[in-house]
């Protein structure tokens, strides 16, 4: 692809290429024989070429990865938070260049770009606020026990293409922070960004503890099967992960699985309507609704149901929608062909159905991916729409009146990533939030993760936790000191 007045390298005399992507082996830059590329949702054309690694090229970093955690597991915990932090302020320097870069390689308005590039450094210096800490658990006249927590060696970090950038440096703090040595593989529809934060990474960690490689289908395999890797930390969809859990297990490797979602929101009668409908559109439409946490399913009280949902709709039309560069836009394309065409089969099932849409609706197609924010009023509770996870902006929204039913509805999936409760009515909505089956529930609020507190799933939304304490302590094996006094 040839830089654009739009890409990253045209903004800017930036030291960093932004139009030349190779895989990280050893703390330098590999090629490959074999290349492939990605493609601009928003037009349709081809990216930057990549490397498709080989089982070569996996063997090498593997190894590289495990020499260097010889050494770097024995570094301080503050020399590894010096290292993030160095990292922290070198993307923070480009951050710009990087979310012109996302918008490009993942779709999304240039305000959410920016959103996404700064979040990053943040979390990468939150992270590096925090230490697991070493318990004492009997301190005895004949003994003190006390537990450990050492690091498990090489990572395998998996990343999704909706939050390409944030979600690779959100697997590298945490394992490299804990001791261990972390392999990227990004998604093959949005490696850029991965890349380059991996580059970047070069100048701070020794050679072989952070590194990347590019390719196809077949590269997840060769990783998750690698003898030489000790943990895979996944953040993708339920069937996929169900794969990488059973590719793991011949060695029984750790495994983190951040999964999908199908998030319910409980708007109970008190709420102010024209405050909380907006808030609850967009938290379903950000990011064209392609984010795990995204609100996905939306009970309103029958009292308020058809006000608030003229108010949704009302607010929905004024979301606009386009390419990422363009002013004012909220919603860019679906990420990829793979995506817009499973998102095109709900819409094909609404219609089948005869299911009411209050707002939006199939839309022909374009130089690229786009899907207008679409609303499906009182879809039946077990139509396609409410039981499965869109991943796309097209959101259904039911009535409810009595709360013990409305709870059940809710947890009657087999996601259990998060959920929210609006209400005026404190009391109320604390009493409903403690009855849903879910990683992570909010009153009044969604999505508002801390930095501090551990981010894990229920049921089918994964396995094990990030964040916070509780997502370093599952970069480490547990040990026990049976010390004699």
């Amino acid at each position: 692809m040839a830089p654009s007045a739009d890409s990253p390298a045209a903004a800017n005399g930036s030291k960093i290429d932004f139009t030349s992507f190779s895989n990280m082996i050893n703390g330098k830059i590999s090629t490959a024989s074999k290349t492939t590329h990605a493609i601009n949702p928003a037009t349709k054309k081809p990216n930057w070429e990549v490397p498709v690694s080989t089982p070569q090229d996996v063997d090498e970093a593997v190894a590289a990865a495990r020499t260097a955690f010889k050494s770097w597991s024995k570094t301080t915990i503050s020399e590894r938070k010096a290292a993030l932090e160095g990292w922290a302020a070198e993307i923070e320097k480009n951050v710009a260049d990087f979310a012109k870069l996302l918008v490009i390689e993942q779709g999304k308005p240039y305000q959410w770009a920016m959103f996404e590039a700064d979040i990053t450094t943040k979390q990468i210096r939150n992270m590096a606020e925090l230490e697991v800490p070493v318990e004492i658990v009997e301190d005895g006249d004949s003994r003190q026990i006390i537990t450990r927590y050492t690091p498990l060696g090489v990572v395998v970090g998996i990343v999704p293409w909706n939050y390409p950038m944030s979600l690779a440096c959100g697997k590298i703090s945490p394992a490299v922070l804990t001791g261990n040595t972390i392999i990227i593989k990004p998604s093959p529809f949005t490696p850029y960004t991965a890349i380059k934060v991996v580059e970047l990474a070069q100048q701070f960690f020794p050679p072989g503890v952070v590194q990347v490689l590019t390719g196809d289908d077949s590269l997840g395999p060769l990783l998750t099967l690698h003898a030489g890797v000790d943990k895979i930390t996944f953040t993708g969809s339920t069937a996929t992960g169900k794969k990488i859990m059973e590719s793991a297990s011949k060695t029984l490797k750790r495994v983190t699985l951040e999964l999908g979602g199908n998030d319910p929101a409980i708007v109970c009668k008190s709420v102010d309507i024209a405050t909380v409908a907006p808030a609850i559109a967009t938290l379903a439409f950000m990011n064209s609704g392609q984010i795990c946490l995204a609100l996905k399913r939306i009970y309103i009280h029958s009292s308020i149901y058809p006000a608030f949902r003229d108010a949704m709709v009302a607010y929905t039309k004024t979301l606009k929608v386009g390419e990422g560069f363009e002013e004012g836009v909220f919603l860019g394309p679906v990420q990829n062909k793979m995506q817009y065409d499973r998102v095109q089969g709900f819409f094909d099932d609404v219609e089948k159905n005869g299911m009411t849409v209050a707002v939006g609706g199939k839309v022909p197609d374009s130089e690229g991916y786009f899907i207008n924010p679409t609303i499906i009023d009182n879809p039946a509770e077990e139509s396609r729409i409410v039981v499965e996870e869109p991943f796309g902006p097209i959101l259904p929204i039911l009535p409810w009146t009595e709360e013990e039913d409305v709870i059940e509805r809710a947890n009657n999936s087999k996601m259990g990533l998060g959920a929210s409760v609006w209400s005026s009515d404190l009391e109320e909505a604390a009493r409903i939030a403690k009855q849903l089956e879910a990683g992570s529930v909010w009153v009044n609020a969604h999505m508002e993760l801390a930095p501090t507190a551990a981010f894990a799933g229920h049921k089918q939304s994964g396995i094990g936790a990030e964040h916070g304490v509780a997502g370093l302590k599952a970069y480490c094996n547990v040990q026990v000191l049976y010390l004699k006094k």
